[in-house]
């Protein structure tokens, strides 16, 4: 198991990056603490890949530094890190066992036959492939070679770090939850330093200790899942994590008041006069329907029952507003307004969270 530094680290694909936008990743300075489960999160092209391949070594940083528990590794290669790497596709040796397969890195590192035997039937039972561990990988569904994938990726028990990129991506969905469900297991068991690339937010947030959200190229906020929901520091976060995502405005903030699209609302605390492109966000859950002159005049546009709550979609002046409503509430033709709670508006400056005034 090891701490994992990031220092002063940033990566372009180009032969001389002279420009930030250059950079596929940019500049990061972070600790990973030894021991945690961390989700790298973020859409598709957002750097998640890249940074993984860089800890393993499958890739050298255009600048900085990679340390494990304070010593430099970022020139040695995959072989000395001392990691094990999942891939999105299965990756497994077609012409062997399931056993074989599972048991390659330890007779790789001379491990003890009988510890080879007693791990590989238990990382089997994790995997729940014991009933095929004497089959040919070769015949095999896709799905069951990722399994084969995740288990050699988990079968060493004195690893720095797992590394995961994207794993259940050809696992059918009941399997991904009961997988996530034995790696969250694995990793309270044996304390491994973990990393996991998704774009999914359920898999994060369901996996990890801290989440890693990245947003082109850098990372926007590191943080529990429920800071992630309750203090979103980029727009972004507000977006991408949450069912649906937080409703963003654009606003015009002197306070604790803002004037979004003519209407005045408080914000219940004091933000000062932000400048540059300001918005207020606020997550369904803050938002109600209301009647009478409160609130920021909208059209429901429709309802969706999904069964625990109603999802209100509403327009105003062009926008959409998200509301949720409870699976009993009703929502009347009269309900025209939409009212915050103050508790859960944010408010945001060029997308970074604008830290409310003390009292």
């Amino acid at each position: 198991m090891a701490k994992i530094t990031l220092e002063n680290l940033a990566h372009s694909y180009l032969p001389n990056p002279k420009h930030e936008d250059d950079y596929a990743l940019k500049e990061l300075n972070h600790d990973w603490v030894d021991g945690e489960a961390y989700a790298l999160l973020g859409s598709s092209g957002c750097g998640k890949s890249t940074l993984l391949n860089i800890i393993s070594g499958l890739l050298h940083p255009s600048q900085g530094r990679i340390l494990f528990n304070d010593k430099d590794v970022t020139n040695a290669p995959t072989t000395q890190r001392n990691i094990a790497q999942v891939f999105q596709f299965p990756v497994v040796y077609d012409t062997m066992t399931v056993r074989d397969n599972l048991a390659f890195p330890l007779r790789n590192r001379g491990a003890d036959p009988s510890y080879i035997k007693d791990r590989v039937q238990q990382i089997a039972a994790m995997i729940g492939m014991e009933a095929t561990l004497d089959h040919k990988a070769r015949g095999l569904t896709a799905d069951a070679k990722q399994k084969i994938s995740l288990g050699r990726g988990m079968v060493r028990e004195d690893v720095n770090a797992l590394l995961f990129d994207e794993p259940l991506t050809v696992i059918d969905p009941h399997m991904k939850w009961e997988l996530r469900t034995q790696l969250k297991s694995l990793h309270q068991e044996f304390g491994h330093t973990m990393i996991y690339v998704t774009h999914d937010q359920t898999e994060a947030l369901t996996f990890a200790d801290k989440v890693v959200v990245m947003y082109d190229g850098r990372v926007v906020q590191m943080g529990t899942p429920r800071e992630l929901f309750e203090t979103p520091e980029h727009t972004f976060v507000g977006y991408f994590i949450g069912s649906p995502g937080m409703n963003v405005l654009a606003a015009d903030v002197q306070g604790d008041k803002a004037v979004i699209g003519g209407t005045q609302i408080s914000l219940g605390k004091g933000f000062g006069a932000p400048q540059g492109q300001v918005e207020v966000g606020v997550r369904p859950e803050f938002a109600s329907l209301a009647t009478g002159d409160a609130g920021l005049p909208v059209t429901i546009k429709r309802v969706e029952d999904v069964g625990r709550h109603k999802i209100v979609r509403a327009d105003f002046q062009g926008a959409e507003i998200n509301i949720l409503a409870g699976e009993g509430e009703t929502i009347s033709p009269d309900m025209n307004r939409v009212v915050f709670d103050t508790a859960g508006v944010n408010v945001y400056s060029n997308s970074w969270r604008v830290t409310p005034e003390v009292a």
